[in-house]
């Protein structure tokens, strides 16, 4: 087994502190941004609760679970239908998003507290690979339609200059993901958007007016004295977020499982996958109490750490300060805002395309045999209802989100269903 170059608990020396932090912050940093903008909130908010998110999350996992929190991609399509968009593209109702983070907050705590007393088997019987992959597949097919308007289109019209644009920043990113093996190779989207970006300056379709008028210094817009968000408490919120869940929950063990792999660990007994999942979802709640998008424990950051073997809490730590501290850069976050709708649409082509991918990927992995009709219907019901109902209607007042219908749907359909018990393999399975 590889030897670690700093263990958990090893303290790096400043000169490491400093390098390794910013490392985790870029990995971090393109997708915890293109969240909130896809969804109309504050990319400054979105930074700013990524690290104060993780600090919760360390707390709660008492300092032994070396795991960054950022923007959950997951509640892109609940957001836009709770809080809406603006034609520019800002969240109609933000507050009705924060709510419904909490609400998922909240739930989290629920099956963290249920995991504590009585182990985490039981969710094999809810959440089997069956369910969670057709819905990962929903989530990234669903929002498949919106990369490829952003990349090709600008104020509903096709743009060939724009398009160029979003293919330079897909070009790119796919390059740094398949070409590069060092640590540029865990960060393609935020190398994407940076040669998008400067590619889209000297088309020029890159508008500076804004940063030149910004503040060195800026607060993030919910701290702004007398900002506040209403909200408009529905059916509608709680049913289009919290099912969501269903997909997250799932998202979170797996990390901890291939987190574990990496530092050899396991998190799931040690300090337990109640404490990791309880700090997934306070860092949520917390996020939401002032204005940030739901969080989930980031991929591209456990991959800086299988890449530079550098596994140290501290350095996290670091990051989540840092990510902290530039959320108050007011020159830096309209610099953010200045990034072509193109160059996300480019980005955002390759990203959802690879969450729908990783659904595929569970499939195969956990070896679920489509030539069961049981597992066809489930798979199929999911798909469709997930894909064709963008958001489904049901009163002139009420529509649920459709990849949350789907996950409902699919959660009962999978448990009153009969075969089950032989037809699924367990995904958390953890090695002694």
């Amino acid at each position: 087994m590889t030897k670690a170059v700093l263990d958990i608990h090893e303290k790096p020396t400043v000169g490491q502190l400093i390098t390794f932090s910013f490392q985790h912050m870029f990995a971090m940093f393109g997708s915890t941004i293109l969240v909130p903008k896809l969804v109309g909130l504050s990319p400054s908010i979105a930074l700013l609760t990524s690290g104060i998110a993780t600090i919760i999350f360390l707390i709660i996992t008492q300092f032994k679970v070396p795991a960054y929190l950022g923007s959950s991609f997951a509640f892109i399509s609940p957001i836009i239908l709770v809080a809406g968009l603006s034609e520019a593209g800002v969240a109609i109702n933000p507050g009705n998003a924060m709510i419904g983070a909490m609400m998922v907050g909240v739930v989290y705590a629920i099956v963290a507290l249920l995991i504590w007393k009585t182990g985490y088997k039981w969710l094999m019987n809810i959440l089997p690979p069956i369910v969670v992959a057709p819905v990962i597949i929903v989530i990234g097919l669903g929002l498949s339609g919106t990369a490829v308007d952003m990349a090709m289109n600008v104020d509903g019209e096709y743009s060939g200059l724009h398009f160029s644009a979003a293919l330079v920043t897909l070009a790119t990113a796919i390059i740094f993901t398949v070409f590069f093996k060092n640590i540029l190779s865990a960060m393609p989207i935020l190398m994407g958007i940076i040669v998008g970006y400067i590619y889209s300056v000297i088309i020029g379709i890159v508008d500076f007016t804004a940063v030149k008028n910004a503040k060195f210094f800026a607060l993030p817009d919910f701290l702004i004295p007398g900002v506040h968000y209403d909200f408009q408490l529905t059916g509608a919120i709680f049913i289009g977020m919290v099912p969501i869940v269903i997909v997250t929950i799932s998202e979170h063990i797996g990390h901890q499982l291939v987190l574990g792999k990496v530092v050899n660990r396991n998190f799931i007994k040690d300090p337990g996958l109640h404490r990791s999942l309880l700090g997934d979802g306070l860092g949520t709640f917390a996020s939401a109490l002032i204005g940030g998008p739901p969080k989930t424990t980031y991929g591209e950051n456990i991959g800086v750490l299988a890449i530079t073997r550098v596994y140290s809490v501290y350095v996290i730590l670091g990051a989540a300060v840092v990510a902290i501290v530039v959320s108050f850069s007011g020159q830096l976050m309209a610099l953010i805002e200045t990034i072509p709708t193109a160059v996300l649409g480019g980005i955002s082509i390759l990203l959802f395309g690879i969450i729908a991918a990783s659904g595929l990927r569970m499939l195969v992995e956990s070896k679920v045999d489509f030539g069961n009709n049981r597992n066809m219907v489930i798979a199929s019901v999911i798909l469709v209802v997930g894909i064709g109902g963008a958001a489904m209607r049901f009163t002139e007042s009420f529509a649920i989100e459709g990849m949350a219908l789907a996950s409902i749907i699919g959660v009962i359909l999978n448990l009153v269903l009969p075969g089950r018990e032989v037809t699924e393999k367990d995904i958390y399975e953890t090695e002694e």
